[in-house]
């Protein structure tokens, strides 16, 4: 197939990719961008170590062509960081060790983003969480840390700045 230029816009920063039209958005992430942060797990979409942003929704990049977000903002792992400090949540899992092996984690601080995101200003209940994390596997089976770090970003022990 004939590669193609495709315009990216990640973590802010726009990129003109010279790709095969094929190419899933986490190989465009990892092999072209170089943003490694962002994990190649299953391929399926069932794991969720590959979820980024896509204009705020969380979505497995393992299952999205790189050409359909074009023009849209994607937020990888590298881009929850601000001015050099860490987001709330990424805080919240250094303090609560939500980390384990590491593989999962920047699928989970992705989805916990976007979970946190369109539940801001609430504070979320265990079930809630689990249900909003729900399409990430964490095989170290860390959930009760992970759980614990998201529920107090949602309580606002973790702020911005």
């Amino acid at each position: 197939m004939e590669k193609k230029i495709v315009h990216l816009k990640v973590n802010g920063l726009e990129y003109e990719l010279f790709i095969n039209p094929k190419t899933l958005l986490v190989d465009a992430i990892r092999d072209h961008i170089g943003l490694t942060g962002t994990k190649k797990g299953c391929e399926s979409g069932s794991c969720g170590a590959c979820t980024v942003l896509v204009d705020g929704m969380a979505v497995k990049s393992c299952s999205v062509l790189a050409v359909q977000v074009e023009g849209m903002n994607i937020t990888t792992v590298e881009g929850l960081e601000k001015n050099g400090k860490l987001s709330p949540i990424q805080e919240a899992f250094l303090d609560y060790g939500a980390f384990q092996c590491g593989f999962c984690t920047p699928g989970m601080l992705m989805s916990a983003t976007a979970l946190l995101k369109e539940n801001e200003g609430r504070v979320l209940t265990e079930e809630e969480i689990r249900e909003g994390i729900d399409g990430n596997i964490c095989r170290c089976t860390g959930y009760n840390s992970i759980i614990r770090a998201i529920q107090a970003v949602s309580r606002g022990e973790y702020k911005e700045g």
